[in-house]
């Protein structure tokens, strides 16, 4: 039998375990093949399940805890108005290419979420859509830049704005980028010498987030007969059919993952957590907000709030402690009878319908290990198991929105992205439960003859 030894490693940003039902497959061949001849199942993301951190945990196999952040922005402890985002440079674990390059191996890093800055590695990384523009150096070496950009026709790293009402505009950007990173890979793989080699996709995230009502009967906005209906399908099965060139081009001795790092289904609305905490008399403002507002920590009366919230598609919720934040109220030893207290409450709120919701409230002592676990936030809330997402800002009309304050949006996170795999001379073990995506960087190193260090917290998956 053919040995591994080359592994490329294929990433559809928040592609959703929809992906192995008979009615994605029968459009996807390419999919389907590795569902019948390889090793596939549901890879369960981080807490929180959303891009930064995943795909820094799928890739350096640790928890939030050991990483020290728990979205694109994070809060400066002690504080209520520091911010801080967590690029490249707040990844102080080494991921897999580290490894690997430390090893003598190759690695060829394409489009990688939280890889900008750029850092030398041995081979080629191309930073993601954090990057501020091609003016940036976002190639390592830098004249990759000039290669991509005549390979492809001009480079482009992410769509301008996906939260959209301009669809068609937005399809279009999303499907010529796409076919650009297909162009940049194709050139990569045949041209660049590598041991892994591994790419991510932005667009199926961008095109859910942007078109789920028009694909999924069960939203609440969808329309029978729109013109859409089609549009996340389509663009799979165009997904799939790059795939199939992808593999071609890796070659017989190559193992080939896809994979995602987290899932994606239908928004139902957006609660609005910082209103609630004021309704609830957690949250006091200086002055009473008489319109829509955006949330400021400057707003706050420090003196009278025990809690505040952040948004996205799950919520942050922070706690004004005395003697850890500046003006905090709540005593030390009333800590966690108060976070308790404020948890039962998040998970008693009903819908808008007045229905119970299947609200999960996190304390992040019990998710997370490692050095960073007391900077994350107090409480990490999911409401209605992740179908609703949080809004932060002031003044709405009600609790319940179903319009996002940051623009068109039609979808949500889910814990579950994928797994597919088939790797020459391993025995493939068809559908798996129970894969973590800390699990991902493991096997890579296992398929290549690399030590795993003691610290992945993952599992070789063969």
């Amino acid at each position: 039998m053919a040995e591994t030894k080359r592994v490329v490693i294929i990433g559809w940003d928040s592609a959703p375990t929809e992906v192995f039902s008979e009615e994605w497959l029968a459009r996807m061949p390419n999919v389907a093949k590795l569902v019948s001849n390889g090793t596939y199942g549901p890879l369960r993301s981080t807490d929180p399940p959303i891009t930064v951190p995943a795909w820094t945990s799928m890739f350096g196999s640790r928890n939030p805890g050991a990483l020290g952040f728990y979205g694109f922005r994070n809060r400066k402890v002690g504080t209520y108005d520091g911010k801080w985002i967590a690029t490249s440079a707040a990844v102080q674990v080494p991921r897999v290419w580290d490894i690997l390059s430390d090893a003598g191996k190759r690695c060829c890093v394409f489009n990688v979420p939280q890889t900008f800055p750029v850092r030398p590695i041995n081979g080629i990384m191309i930073a993601s859509f954090l990057t501020p523009s091609t003016d940036s150096e976002y190639t390592y070496p830098a004249e990759v830049a000039e290669e991509l950009d005549r390979v492809t026709g001009g480079y482009e790293i992410d769509c301008d704005n996906f939260r959209t009402e301009n669809k068609s505009e937005l399809l279009e950007q999303i499907q010529r980028i796409t076919d650009k990173r297909f162009l940049a890979a194709k050139h990569l793989l045949k041209k660049e010498r590598w041991d892994l080699f591994t790419m991510v996709y932005m667009g199926p995230d961008r095109i859910q987030h942007a078109f789920w009502k028009y694909h999924d009967p069960a939203h609440h906005k969808y329309e029978p007969g729109n013109p859409f209906g089609d549009t996340i399908k389509d663009y799979y099965q165009k997904l799939d059919e790059q795939l199939g060139t992808l593999i071609e081009l890796a070659g017989e001795d190559a193992a080939v993952m896809v994979v995602s790092d987290h899932g994606a289904k239908r928004m139902e609305g957006s609660f609005n957590i910082n209103d609630w905490l004021m309704q609830q008399g957690y949250l006091t403002l200086r002055e009473p907000v008489s319109e829509l507002t955006r949330f400021s920590e400057d707003l706050v009366d420090w003196s009278r709030t025990r809690a505040w919230g952040w948004g996205g598609y799950y919520s942050r919720i922070f706690m004004n402690v005395a003697g850890r934040e500046p003006q905090g109220i709540i005593p030390l030893q009333r800590y966690e009878a108060e976070r308790d207290e404020l948890s039962a409450a998040l998970k008693s709120i009903p819908d808008d319908k007045g229905r119970a919701m299947n609200t999960v409230v996190h304390k992040p002592q019990e998710l997370y290990s490692g050095p960073y676990v007391d900077d994350a936030p107090d409480l990490l809330v999911y409401f209605d198991d992740l179908y609703w997402r949080a809004g932060q800002d002031l003044g709405n009309e009600t609790i319940y929105s179903f319009e996002t304050e940051i623009g068109p949006d039609d979808a949500v996170h889910d814990y579950d992205g994928i797994y597919l795999s088939r790797a020459p001379g391993r025995a493939e073990s068809g559908r798996r439960q129970g894969l973590h995506l800390m699990d991902v960087a493991p096997t890579v190193l296992e398929l290549l003859d690399v030590s795993i260090p003691a610290e992945m917290e993952g599992k070789k998956i063969y």
